[in-house]
C-alpha cells in the first residue's frame, strides 16, 4: 500500500512555496517502487483526477498538502505515460488539460553546446515562444536565458499571472529554462516572473526574444506566428546584389513612423496605412531606400525608439508583425529598399527589460563605470559576454532573415568603442593595455558585421561613427570593423556650419567645403542630413538657412544640389524634402498643408519637385552614383574661387564614360559669362538648375546647347561660358 505524501517535506514546501529550482525532479510522472508516482501543484482545483489516454479507469488523485499539491501511484505502469487530468475547481467547475510536465525538453544537445559557447546565431528560433505540437497537443513552448535564477515561471492570464502554477526546466550547461503550455496559441500575454537569489528580489519581465507586445504602457510579450505570412519579393531578394551595391544609386528617405503623418490630427498611421501611403511617396519621390529609425519595441515615444526593451518585436504601436512584414513587402514591391536602425549600444532601466535581469547584471557590466551610460540614462551591453554577443548578432540576423531587412544602420558606434566615451577621468576603467578602446566591443562588432555578411552578402550595414577611428568600412580581414557604409559626421557638420553664414561671409570659410575631399575616400561614405539635425534646437534644415524667405529655398535647394553632386550615398530625414519650418517632434505630424497649400508662395511644392527631379537623375546618372570611393569618380574644376563663392567640379562614371559638372554659387549675386575650365570639348546642357521657375527660384538657367571653347582654364585644357544662378547649383552634361 502506498503511503502519501511520496515527497520530503522539504521539496514539498519548495513546490508549494515556489522556490524548487528543478520542478522536472518533482513534478509529472516519475518512476517510484513497482509503478509510477504522478505529482501535479493545482492550487485552484477542488480535486484532480489522472485519466490514461484510451483508457476508461479513472485514478483519483491524493491531495498531499493542502495548497494544491495532488500525487498519483499507478502500479506497474512505466514511462511514458500519456494521460490528461479531470480538475473539479473551488466553484464547481470542470476542465480536462494536460499536464505540462509529462512533456520532453526540446533543446537537443545540439542547441545547448552552441547556446552554451554563445555561438548559436540562431538562438531566436529557440529561445522565445514558439507554437509548436507535442505528441499531438498544440500548445507554446517557451525559452529564456537567466542562469542565475533560483526559480523562473511562465505567467500571464492563463495562470492569474501566479508563478506558482508553471515553473519552468532548468539547463544547467547553457542557464536555459523551458516549458511547454499545451492549450495555449497566438495573441497569448506572457511574462517571466523570476524568483531570485538576491535578498528575496523577485521581478515580472517581459520575454526579450518575444516576437510581439502589448502596446505601452503596458508590456507583456504576446505569443505570435511569425512565420505565417506570405511573402511576395522573391523578385526583390534576388535583384538586392544590384540595389544595394555600392555601385548603384542609394539615396534614403529617413523616417520616423509615428510622425510622418497623422490621421485626424493625432492619430497614428499603422503599418497597413504606411504602405498605402508612405511607399507610393517613396516611391514617386525617387528615393531608393527608407531607413526607419527604430521600430523594436520601446516604452517611450520621447526615445524615437533608441531605448529598446524588445529586440524582436517590432512596435505593437502600428500593428502585428505580418502587417509590418506586409509593409517591407510592399516596399519591395515598389523596388524601394529597407534600414532598419539597431541600436546594439545600450538599453533602458525599464524594470521589465534587460536590466538586472535574473537577479544579477546578466546582459549588462556590473561596474557602472563601464555598464551605465552618462548621457542617456541607459545601460550598456557586456559585449565581453559571449552569450550577450550571441543575443545581439542574433537579433540582427533575425531581421533580415524573419522581416527581409535589407541594411542595419548601427546606432551610437563611437560610444561602443571607446571606454571613456562622454566620460571624464576617473569614471572609466581602460582596457587590459591601459587604453581607453573596448576592445570587446570591437571583437563584437567585428563578429556582427562577420556573421552577417556571410549569411546574407548584400545586406548593407552602415556606421553612425563620428570620430577619426580608421578602418571602420575596411574589411574585417584587413583589419577593419567590416561596415559597409559610414555617416559621414564630418562633412555633414562642416557643410551645416558653412550654409548657415550669411553669403557675405562664405568667402572666409571656403575650406569647410574643399576640407572633405581631403578625407572623401578613406571611407565609404554616407552623406547624412538626418534627423539629428532637425531636432533639440537646431532648428529645421530651412530655418538654418540665412537670409530673407526666397533665399532660405534658394540656399537650401543649392544645399541638397550639392549634396547630391558630393561623393557618397545620401540620406535625407523627412520633412526637409518640402522645407518643414518647424523642427521635427516625434508628438505630431509633418506639417503636409505646407505642401497642400500655397504657404510661402507654393515654394514647399516646388522644392519637393526640386527634390524628386533631383533623386530621379542622381538615379539615371551613373556619374552621379557609380564611383563614389575613388579619384576615379572626382575631378576639381575650380575650387579655389573662394572670393565669389563658387565651387565646381566633375563626376565620372569609369563604366559608362559619362561625365557630369556640377557648378554651386554660393552667393545671391549673378554670375554672367562665368568662365569655367572642362575636361573636354564638346556641346554641353543645363540637366537641372536649381534656380528653374518650377523649383520656385529666379529662373537664371542656361537654356539650349552650350558650346565649349578651346580656351584653356584653371588647368583644364577647355573652358565654357556659363550664366551662373543666384544661390544656386547646376548640373551639366556633355550631349553624346
Amino acid at each position: 500500500m502506498i503511503e502519501y505524501p511520496t515527497l520530503a517535506a522539504g521539496a514539498i514546501e519548495a513546490i508549494v512555496f515556489a522556490y524548487h529550482g528543478d520542478p522536472f525532479s518533482v513534478l509529472g510522472p516519475h518512476e517510484y517502487e513497482n509503478g509510477l508516482v504522478v505529482r501535479v501543484f493545482l492550487p485552484y482545483a477542488a480535486s484532480v483526477s489522472l485519466v490514461l489516454v484510451g483508457q476508461t479507469a479513472v485514478y483519483p488523485m491524493h491531495l498531499s498538502h493542502e495548497a494544491g499539491l495532488y500525487e498519483v501511484f499507478l502500479a506497474a505502469k512505466a514511462l511514458p505515460v500519456d494521460y490528461q487530468l479531470q480538475i473539479v475547481m473551488h466553484n464547481g467547475e470542470t476542465a480536462v488539460i494536460d499536464d505540462p510536465y509529462n512533456f520532453p525538453p526540446l533543446l537537443t544537445n545540439f542547441d545547448e553546446h552552441l547556446l552554451a559557447e554563445g555561438t548559436h546565431m540562431q538562438m531566436y528560433r529557440k529561445l522565445g515562444a514558439h507554437l509548436t505540437t507535442i505528441n499531438g497537443r498544440a500548445g507554446v513552448y517557451f525559452a529564456v536565458w537567466a542562469p542565475n535564477a533560483q526559480r523562473v515561471s511562465v505567467v500571464g492570464e492563463f495562470n492569474s499571472w501566479d508563478g506558482r502554477y508553471h515553473p519552468m526546466r532548468f539547463h544547467h550547461d547553457t542557464g536555459v529554462w523551458e516549458l511547454f503550455l499545451p492549450g495555449l496559441g497566438e495573441g497569448t500575454l506572457y511574462k517571466y516572473e523570476i524568483k531570485t537569489h538576491y535578498q528575496g528580489y523577485m521581478v515580472t519581465k517581459a520575454d526579450p526574444v518575444g516576437f510581439f507586445s502589448e502596446l505601452r504602457p503596458k508590456n507583456a510579450s504576446i505569443v505570435w506566428d511569425i512565420d505565417k505570412y506570405n511573402w511576395q519579393d522573391a523578385q526583390w531578394l534576388a535583384d538586392r546584389p544590384k540595389y544595394n551595391s555600392l555601385n548603384a544609386p542609394i539615396n534614403i528617405y529617413e523616417v520616423h513612423l509615428g510622425s510622418w503623418k497623422r490621421k485626424n490630427g493625432w492619430e497614428w498611421l499603422t503599418y497597413q496605412d504606411m504602405a498605402d501611403d508612405l511607399v507610393p511617396y517613396v516611391k514617386e519621390m525617387g528615393f531608393t531606400h527608407i531607413e526607419l529609425l527604430p521600430v523594436a519595441e520601446h516604452p517611450f515615444d520621447g526615445s524615437w525608439g533608441y531605448q529598446v526593451t524588445g529586440y524582436f518585436a517590432p512596435t505593437s504601436r502600428f500593428g502585428t508583425p505580418d502587417e509590418f512584414q506586409a509593409f517591407v513587402d510592399a516596399c519591395h514591391q515598389a523596388g524601394i529598399g529597407v534600414i532598419l536602425d539597431w541600436v546594439p549600444a545600450h538599453f533602458p532601466t525599464d524594470e521589465h527589460g534587460l536590466n538586472f535581469f535574473d537577479g544579477t547584471h546578466l546582459y549588462e557590466h556590473a561596474d557602472p563605470r563601464q555598464g551605465a551610460h552618462p548621457d542617456w540614462g541607459t545601460l550598456i551591453f557586456n559585449y565581453g559576454r559571449p552569450e550577450v554577443r550571441q543575443f545581439l548578432i542574433s537579433n540582427a540576423l533575425f531581421w533580415v532573415e524573419k522581416y527581409h531587412i535589407d541594411g542595419l544602420r548601427v546606432d551610437a558606434v563611437a560610444s561602443m568603442l571607446y571606454l571613456d566615451f562622454s566620460r571624464q577621468p576617473g569614471q572609466w576603467v581602460p582596457n587590459r593595455y591601459g587604453g581607453r578602446e573596448n576592445l570587446e566591443a570591437i571583437d563584437f562588432i567585428r563578429a556582427f558585421n562577420q556573421r552577417l555578411h556571410e549569411a546574407y552578402p548584400h545586406v548593407l550595414t552602415i556606421a553612425e561613427e563620428s570620430t577619426a577611428w580608421p578602418g571602420v568600412t575596411r574589411p574585417v580581414e584587413d583589419g577593419g570593423l567590416g561596415f559597409d557604409l559610414k555617416w559621414n559626421m564630418g562633412w555633414m557638420h562642416d557643410t551645416l556650419e558653412y550654409i548657415k553664414n550669411e553669403p557675405i561671409h562664405r568667402a572666409y570659410h571656403h575650406g569647410m567645403l574643399t576640407f572633405s575631399l581631403l578625407y572623401a575616400f578613406s571611407e565609404k561614405f554616407l552623406l547624412p542630413f538626418s534627423h539629428d539635425e532637425v531636432v533639440h534646437l537646431k532648428r529645421s534644415m530651412l530655418d538654418k538657412m540665412p537670409g530673407d524667405v526666397w533665399q532660405r529655398f534658394a540656399n537650401l535647394r543649392l544645399l541638397m544640389g550639392y549634396q547630391y553632386g558630393h561623393p557618397g550615398k545620401k540620406l535625407l530625414f523627412m520633412g526637409s524634402e518640402f522645407g518643414q519650418w518647424r523642427e521635427w517632434s516625434e508628438e505630431r505630424s509633418l506639417d503636409w498643408s505646407l505642401v497642400e497649400t500655397e504657404a510661402d508662395d507654393g515654394r514647399h511644392a516646388k522644392l519637393q519637385t526640386f527634390i524628386a527631379d533631383l533623386n530621379h537623375l542622381y538615379k539615371t546618372h551613373p556619374a552621379l552614383h557609380q564611383e563614389d570611393y575613388s579619384w576615379e569618380g572626382f575631378t576639381w574644376i575650380d575650387f579655389q574661387n573662394n572670393q565669389i563663392s563658387v565651387l565646381a567640379f566633375a563626376r565620372h562614371a569609369p563604366q559608362s564614360s559619362e561625365t557630369v559638372l556640377v557648378v554651386c554659387n554660393f552667393t545671391p549675386v549673378v554670375r554672367e559669362n562665368y568662365r569655367m575650365g572642362i575636361l573636354e570639348e564638346g556641346v554641353y546642357q543645363e540637366i537641372i538648375n536649381s534656380d528653374a521657375e518650377k523649383y520656385g527660384g529666379s529662373n537664371i538657367t542656361n537654356p539650349g546647347d552650350l558650346h565649349s571653347s578651346p580656351t584653356r582654364w584653371y588647368d583644364q585644357p577647355f573652358s565654357i561660358e556659363l550664366t551662373l544662378p543666384p544661390l544656386g547649383v547646376i548640373y551639366l552634361k556633355k550631349n553624346g
